[in-house]
């Protein structure tokens, strides 16, 4: 089971990485698939965007410097923390009455992924 939870924040670390990478190269491309219409065009819109990549990489790079220098116990707690930005994302698409398919498929499942893994951090965790 420790393989497997710390294999599952890992991946949620490194994939939390990529997305935030891929809004700074790419933002307006990246955000086709977040769930909510595209701002409107603009010069100073794809570095707003970009804000929300270097959140993701630092948000990323937490779980990966708690995997390594921290227990098991504060992976989960840190996990925990953080599932609170897709539960975020997904109701604010939500609210916005934008994709509920990308709310709910990406965004909740994204939440959920990370409070199942966190789970037998925190009981097991030492």
């Amino acid at each position: 089971m420790y393989w497997l939870v710390n294999g599952i924040g890992l991946l949620v670390a490194l994939a939390i990485i990529a997305i935030g990478t891929s809004y700074i190269a790419s933002p307006m491309t990246t955000t086709r698939g977040f769930g909510l219409p595209l701002p409107d065009d603009g010069p100073n819109i794809p570095w707003w965007l970009r804000l929300k990549g270097v959140r993701d990489i630092a948000a990323g790079l937490l779980v990966l410097a708690f995997m390594v220098w921290g227990t098991q116990r504060e992976i989960a707690i840190v996990l925990l923390v953080e599932a609170i930005i897709p539960i975020g994302d997904m109701l604010l698409i939500l609210a916005a009455k934008g994709s509920s398919k990308s709310a709910f498929g990406i965004h909740g499942l994204t939440a959920v992924i990370m409070v199942l893994a966190a789970i037998p951090m925190l009981i097991g965790g030492h």
